[in-house]
């Protein structure tokens, strides 16, 4: 059960390596884009491909989905990156149901690991199976692997990482349960542990807007916790008082005590485009202006004129 590429990763490697799946479970199509053109899941483009059962029920309380899900006769069903499941539906096989989460439970539970992982700076994180149960990622654990996080790591290389270490943790947990070799550990027990609990909430678009009174390496990790989706943004002023959108993608903290008003711009205006902020400056290296294409700072700067009246705000 799963919806996007995050997904397609893990039943690529149970598909390679002939485990026996009596179905595969995804969102429905659906418009999407300027042309409202049909849009399949990538799971469900990579088990058609593969000649595999495909059901999309429209809801998961739908009893006739419920029915054709019995139909198949499930021994384990695994879930990667789907929707909450009901307990009528994760009780159904013989064996139960596991899901694979972006992270080291009981840390950052919720819809947006990787990103929160980044945006706080942490240097580590990982993936973890554990079985389902009512409450939303709390269940017992069945296994993690542990994935480092590097200073430059933005939430699109991480997902990467984390993607090809879940498959693999997939696969390690589908055999302990085949072989009944695994052992489980309860979340509460794995609590004790921490002094208190992060979340990993699901990010808005209000959410993503850049503080520049923030401290330089604060920002450094919202931006790349954030990039390339669901992108931290700011607001350009151009010299003549518009205000654009922007996008930023990736960027350097440069620490360096100055008198700049935060969000004053700071440039050659050939090649490098330097924000002022808290104790310091980011230096932007790849930004996307509302209307415009994702660019590089040297491209932007070949469009603006008077630089040094605009200001990120």
């Amino acid at each position: 059960m799963g919806t996007p590429d995050f997904a397609v990763e893990s039943l690529k490697t149970l598909t390679e390596n002939d485990y026996n799946i009596v179905g595969v479970v995804t969102n429905p199509d659906k418009p999407a884009g300027r042309g409202q053109k049909i849009k399949e899941s990538a799971v469900k483009k990579y088990a058609v491909s593969k000649g595999l059962h495909v059901l999309q029920p429209s809801s998961l309380n739908d009893e006739h989905f419920r029915e054709e899900l019995r139909k198949l006769k499930p021994s384990l069903q695994v879930v990667v990156a789907f929707k909450i499941l009901p307990p009528s539906i994760f009780t159904i096989p013989t064996h139960g149901t596991f899901n694979l989460h972006a992270s080291l439970l009981p840390q950052y539970r919720g819809a947006a690991p990787i990103n929160h992982a980044i945006m706080n700076g942490e240097k580590e994180t990982g993936v973890t199976t554990f079985f389902l149960d009512e409450k939303v990622d709390t269940g017992k654990i069945i296994d993690q692997r542990k994935v480092s996080i590097t200073e430059t790591e933005t939430a699109g290389t991480l997902h990467d990482k984390l993607m090809k270490s879940g498959a693999g943790l997939v696969k390690s947990t589908i055999d302990s349960i085949i072989n009944q070799t695994y052992s489980i550990i309860p979340q509460d027990e794995l609590a004790k542990n921490f002094n208190s609990l992060k979340k990993a909430p699901k990010i808005f678009n209000e959410d993503c807007r850049i503080n520049w009174n923030r401290d330089i390496n604060e920002l450094h990790n919202f931006i790349r916790g954030l990039s390339p989706y669901p992108s931290a943004w700011t607001e350009f002023i151009d010299a003549e008082g518009n205000r654009k959108k922007t996008k930023i993608y990736y960027c350097e903290p440069v620490a360096k005590s100055h008198n700049y008003k935060v969000g004053s711009i700071l440039s050659d205006q050939k090649t490098y485009l330097k924000v002022a902020a808290k104790n310091g400056f980011l230096d932007i290296k790849q930004l996307q202006l509302e209307g415009k294409k994702q660019m590089q700072t040297e491209e932007f700067l070949r469009g603006i004129r008077s630089l040094d009246k605009c200001v990120f705000e």
